[in-house]
């Protein structure tokens, strides 16, 4: 069995959590509960290019704020 994180012809969306943390995510697949879809289905590199654009920087919101 492949991976379909890995399908380079399949269809993702983006996801983001309250935390400001961002996934590749199958579009076939569930959205798991405290994720939202930030990025509507596209194509792999399409979702990957807006990952790289928006999430800057790694660290979870809360320690962002934390840390001023």
């Amino acid at each position: 069995m492949t991976n379909p994180f890995d399908d380079p012809d399949g269809s993702f969306v983006v996801l983001v959590n309250d935390e400001g943390q961002h996934s590749l995510w199958p579009s076939f697949a569930e959205v798991p509960a405290g994720w939202s879809v930030v990025l509507n289905e596209t194509d792999r590199q399409s979702c990957l290019d807006y990952i790289t654009e928006h999430w800057t920087d790694m660290r979870p919101l809360s320690l962002v704020r934390a840390t001023g």
